[in-house]
């Protein structure tokens, strides 16, 4: 495989209609559950350049590595970040007797989105419009409580959690929250999903989806990897709106990105800096490892740093689209993704639109498995 300092990147006109990202896909071919094993996938393994394709198993991983690349993976861990409780009245305004049966018997699905502090959150609620500021949510025997403190654009609320027993509220989250799987998967969470619905690296807990790329990779891939000499980095971004809000509107443009936080430690800040140096491909485990790198690589240009990229905290609100210029990635490890989506937009930027569309299209026919616990592609 060819590798370039400066990255390939397919230059398309903008705006660039929603429709170009559109692809047929039997439902069938959904995944509703995770295979038996995180290897046993199959990995559809393209050229990024020429558009060719191969079908290969995830097994054969290590083995299609060079064996120089630097491999970064997102250590975000999810969290049960689906809450369901029951209405319990307005702080400022006790309910009637009237309308106190319905406050406590009413239920309200909170499903938490991003974390502002260890009490606070934002989070969608459902039903949204009968939940104004000041009302209350009980959850559990209501050990744990919750207020709405504002409501927020895209039908967001900020809510404050309120323990009333020992526990704090990871814990509280912890043991009353459900496995928050995309609305595709068309059943409810299973005790096992807490395992697979989770990366065999996963550390830092706050993300409210997996870093699907990641679900394939278990210890003991994990250790072929690094026996062929490749060197592997983390980094953390918690997944959150950003990554599943629909794209509104015929084109691309005008789309706003819900924004993720997201922290590149200094180590592999540096691991970068020296790979890029070597001539070596960092290889990105999946696409929000793409978007902290890049983010980041923006950051650092901006600053006038001799960095590639910047360590640190900071928002991804980056949305890749046909066109962009990568600076960080030279090869992407990614599941496949629903169709007219932001997920879908950034491969075609990498990798090119009829390119990615026809491995799609080949995917598709092929009988793989799609979307979060279904198979993946190696772009390189």
């Amino acid at each position: 495989m060819l590798y370039l300092s400066q990255p390939f990147a397919v230059r398309l006109p903008l705006p660039m209609r929603l429709d170009e990202l559109d692809y047929h896909l039997p439902r069938e071919q959904i995944a509703q559950r995770p295979l038996e094993r995180r290897e046993a996938s199959r990995l559809l393994l393209q050229d990024r350049f020429s558009g060719n394709f191969k079908d290969r198993l995830f097994a054969e991983f290590p083995s299609l590595l060079r064996g120089d690349e630097l491999l970064v993976l997102n250590n975000a861990r999810v969290i049960p970040a689906r809450l369901f409780g029951r209405r319990a009245g307005v702080h400022s305004e006790p309910p009637s007797r009237a309308t106190r049966s319905e406050h406590l018997t009413g239920r309200v699905e909170i499903f938490l989105t991003r974390e502002l502090d260890s009490e606070t959150w934002e989070a969608l609620v459902r039903p949204g419009r009968k939940m104004r500021t000041g009302e209350r949510v009980l959850f559990g025997e209501g050990e744990l409580e919750a207020e709405v403190l504002s409501r927020g654009q895209l039908g967001l609320r900020t809510l404050r959690f309120i323990s009333h027993d020992q526990n704090n509220i990871r814990e509280h989250f912890e043991r009353l929250g459900h496995v928050p799987l995309p609305p595709y998967i068309e059943r409810a969470d299973e005790t096992s999903d807490r395992e697979r619905y989770q990366t065999v690296f996963a550390k830092r807990p706050g993300a409210i989806a997996a870093p699907t790329a990641g679900l394939h990779f278990s210890t003991e891939i994990l250790e072929e990897i690094r026996a062929r000499g490749v060197e592997i980095a983390e980094l953390t971004l918690h997944v959150g709106l950003g990554t599943f809000q629909p794209i509104h509107g015929e084109t691309l443009e005008g789309h706003v990105m819900h924004a993720e936080a997201y922290e590149i430690p200094a180590e592999t800040a540096d691991g970068i800096q020296a790979a890029r140096r070597a001539g070596r491909p960092i290889l990105a485990i999946g696409t929000t490892v793409v978007r902290a790198l890049e983010n980041a690589a923006l950051r650092a240009a901006e600053l006038g740093s001799s960095n590639l990229v910047l360590a640190g905290k900071a928002d991804a609100q980056l949305f890749i689209v046909p066109g962009f210029r990568f600076r960080v990635v030279d090869g992407l490890l990614t599941n496949f993704h629903l169709p007219r989506s932001t997920l879908l937009a950034l491969v075609c930027a990498f990798a090119g639109r009829e390119h990615v569309l026809a491995a799609y299209k080949h995917a598709v026919n092929a009988g793989y498995r799609f979307y979060s616990y279904g198979d993946c592609l190696l772009v390189r």
